[in-house]
């Protein structure tokens, strides 16, 4: 790869750990866009992903809970369920053609909802009950799994649309939510390791400025109406990766 494509390359990483780490995502649906856009080997996709995923989201995690909107009554239930489920849809292989139509169109339709909703943000919050959050846990954790795409990626638009938390606090509980998604299917998947380009560390970096900054604003600046909107895009961005790439 020539020093111009691996900055462009660089340039592309940051602006989406940029993006996805100001609603608490990591980015995986992201970075695997622009690596298959940057034509590199397929086999390298999800190691690179996941690795640059758990640096943005321990980022995003750490800033969205220093600033005191993380719950841990909201993350458990999801989180307990979904950890093993993610192991289980990582083995399981499923033709890639009968899943991620269905999946790429529910991101999209999430996207739509969110991006027009027209009700205000952060009104009538209600605690999920634990059995429907668990039952809820386990399909993200089976989905997150099978797509490769972090468990976040459908936790915030679930929460957001059934107002089961408010913006910050569900970004909070996504970022974590992503860690350790990201930490358990990288265990799956360390045969995969040797994959990742010996450019990489250059990857983490961008990822870690990109995340930092992301994470901050989200945290701390945005106004609640742009992060909702921000997190629409990334939907969009996931829905379509699944769908065309």
């Amino acid at each position: 790869m020539s020093p111009s494509v691996l900055i462009l390359l660089l340039i592309c990483i940051l602006t989406v750990a940029i993006l996805y780490s100001s609603v608490g995502h990591g980015g995986a649906s992201g970075y695997i866009a622009v690596l298959a856009l940057f034509s590199l080997a397929p086999a390298a996709f999800k190691p690179t992903a996941l690795v640059l995923n758990i640096l943005v989201s321990s980022i995003a995690t750490f800033s969205f809970a220093r600033a005191g909107h993380f719950s841990w009554r909201l993350f458990w239930p999801f989180a307990a369920a979904s950890i093993p489920c993610s192991f289980i849809g990582g083995y399981l292989a499923l033709p890639l053609h009968l899943y991620k139509p269905l999946v790429g169109a529910i991101l999209l339709f999430s996207a739509w909802r969110l991006f027009y909703r027209t009700e205000p943000v952060d009104t009538e919050i209600r605690q999920p009950p634990v059995p429907m959050a668990l039952c809820c846990g386990a399909l993200l954790g089976l989905l997150s799994g099978l797509t490769g795409v972090g468990g976040g990626i459908f936790l915030s638009p679930l929460l957001l649309l059934l107002k089961w938390g408010r913006v910050r606090e569900v970004s909070a509980v996504s970022a974590l939510f992503i860690l350790v998604n990201s930490i358990s299917g990288l265990f799956g998947h360390l045969s995969s390791l040797q994959e990742i380009p010996h450019f990489a560390p250059l990857l983490a970096v961008a990822a870690l400025i990109g995340g930092s900054i992301g994470a901050f604003f989200g945290s701390r600046c945005l106004p609640i109406a742009t992060v909702v909107k921000s997190l629409a895009f990334v939907l969009v961005i996931a829905g379509f990766k699944l769908l065309f790439v």
